[in-house]
């Protein structure tokens, strides 16, 4: 499957374990290094946002007061993405929040995740920082808009994941770098990327 769905949350706080809550979902369906579709909304979860929460995203408890329900929102966004494998920077915290939302729906979320800033740390050691505003700059790609809003770095992360592509086929001579080969680049460890690039048939350039 070629069709990929690039996601990235805003919430309340750093882990549904604590009881917090997502404040804004957006994805961006990516095909073959092209946006072919895009999601994005604010959900009200009927949770105060911490104030510097508030600073650092621009989203107000006056905004939620106005958007749709959170269980509304991920029904909506679990249909968007279907089984879609799932892309994200720093994927082990949307993950954790796409599961817990969807956990509160009675659904289960069996979407694999890759990561872009794993696979970033397998490719580009050199790179000065591995956040995603980092790595953007580091490429040259174009910021998308306003930090630490859903559908800005969901699009900045969906023009990493191209960079990332277009490096393993161009650099590597990777010829169809899909989604298992994001997830194999990300588990395996840095001194062993020149054996894995071999078995898939690339090779190393970093």
């Amino acid at each position: 499957m070629s069709l990929i769905a690039v996601i990235d949350f805003e919430t309340t706080g750093l882990s549904p374990d604590r009881g917090d809550r997502a404040t804004e979902i957006a994805i961006v369906m990516v095909e073959r290094g092209c946006v072919v579709d895009r999601f994005q909304s604010l959900m009200n979860a009927g949770q105060r946002i911490p104030a510097f929460i508030e600073a650092l995203t621009g989203i107000s408890h006056a905004m939620l007061a106005a958007a749709p329900k959170a269980e509304d929102v991920m029904r909506d966004a679990s249909r968007f993405v279907g089984n879609v494998p799932m892309v994200a920077h720093n994927a082990a915290f949307d993950r954790r929040f796409w599961q817990a939302e969807l956990s509160r729906l009675g659904e289960e979320a069996a979407q694999p995740f890759a990561c872009t800033m794993l696979v970033s740390r397998r490719l580009y050691p050199r790179a000065p920082s591995h956040k995603l505003g980092a790595l953007v700059d580091y490429h040259g790609l174009p910021r998308a808009g306003r930090a630490h809003r859903a559908m800005a770095d969901a699009e900045m992360a969906a023009s990493l994941l191209g960079q990332i592509q277009a490096d393993l086929r161009g650099r590597h001579r990777l010829g169809a770098p899909g989604h298992e080969v994001l997830v194999a680049v990300q588990r395996c460890a840095k001194p062993a990327l020149g054996a894995l690039m071999a078995r898939l048939g690339g090779t190393v350039s970093v």
